[in-house]
């Protein structure tokens, strides 16, 4: 049997997720369909994070086991041709039998997109949260730094989450206001916030709780240094709202 990485970008507007469900279209669903199409196996193909519905992935990590004699450039060929067309497999590579998109992985960039005062680019709709307020990056960083290392991040995780374990360690968070955005080869003068977390792994919505707590930050609605006290309550109440999942990048995976 062989080995098989996959690099996968996906728009997750119309879909439930990448994890397999019986009744709703998912990201892992659709690939393993259309392997079976390809080769004729039902097989499992593991990814790197099981990202929530609406998520989008600029670089999603999978990987399946084949007993196929298929060459990698002739699965990606294969994939796409059985595939929707916000689904797309970039890239394919014979990788070691121990190799596990998942728990090989070293660190996790996730990224989110918040459309600013003003008018906006109607293309950005289905990729940004727009918020018509004015919200303080300076504040945002600062409360940001409070996340810095390894915690408890039960104040950041959604009811139903199944991790034992709720310690993370996150390795930088970075604020950004930008005054356009390049999209498609064209420049878009509109205002844009990006927040990217890089983490070892992530808690259910961890990402989007953050940036809807930075949110409130940014709002002057909870000051910067209180987001020491929500990490050490422990308590999801503690903590703003969920962001919408159309801003969430899973962005950039390191091994």
């Amino acid at each position: 049997m062989r080995n098989i990485k996959l690099i996968i970008q996906y728009d997750g507007t119309d879909y439930s997720g990448w994890q397999v469900q019986v009744k709703e279209a998912t990201i892992q669903g659709l690939l393993e369909k259309a392997l079976f199409t390809v080769s004729g196996e039902q097989t499992r193909i593991k990814g790197t994070g099981r990202t929530d519905a609406g998520v989008h992935a600029i670089e999603q990590v999978a990987s399946f086991s084949t007993g196929s004699d298929l060459e990698p450039d002739v699965f990606v060929r294969a994939f796409n041709a059985n595939l929707p067309d916000d689904i797309r497999v970039i890239s394919a590579e014979n990788v070691s039998e121990d190799f596990d998109p998942r728990y090989n992985a070293a660190n996790k960039t996730y990224s989110y997109l918040i459309s600013g005062v003003g008018p906006y680019s109607v293309f950005l709709k289905r990729y940004s949260w727009h918020m018509p307020y004015q919200l303080n990056c300076e504040s945002m960083n600062s409360a940001s730094g409070y996340l810095i290392g390894k915690h408890d991040f039960s104040s950041f995780r959604a009811s139903g989450c199944s991790s034992k374990n709720p310690v993370r360690k996150i390795i930088s968070i970075k604020v950004q206001q930008m005054n356009y955005i390049d999209f498609m080869s064209f420049s878009f003068d509109v205002p844009i916030i990006k927040i990217s977390i890089q983490a070892d792994a992530f808690l259910r919505h961890m990402a989007r709780n953050i940036v809807g707590t930075l949110f409130e930050i940014g709002r002057g609605k909870i000051q910067p240094e209180k987001i020491k006290d929500i990490l050490e309550a422990k308590d999801r109440r503690k903590a703003g709202k969920t962001a919408p999942a159309c801003g969430l990048f899973l962005e950039k995976i390191e091994y």
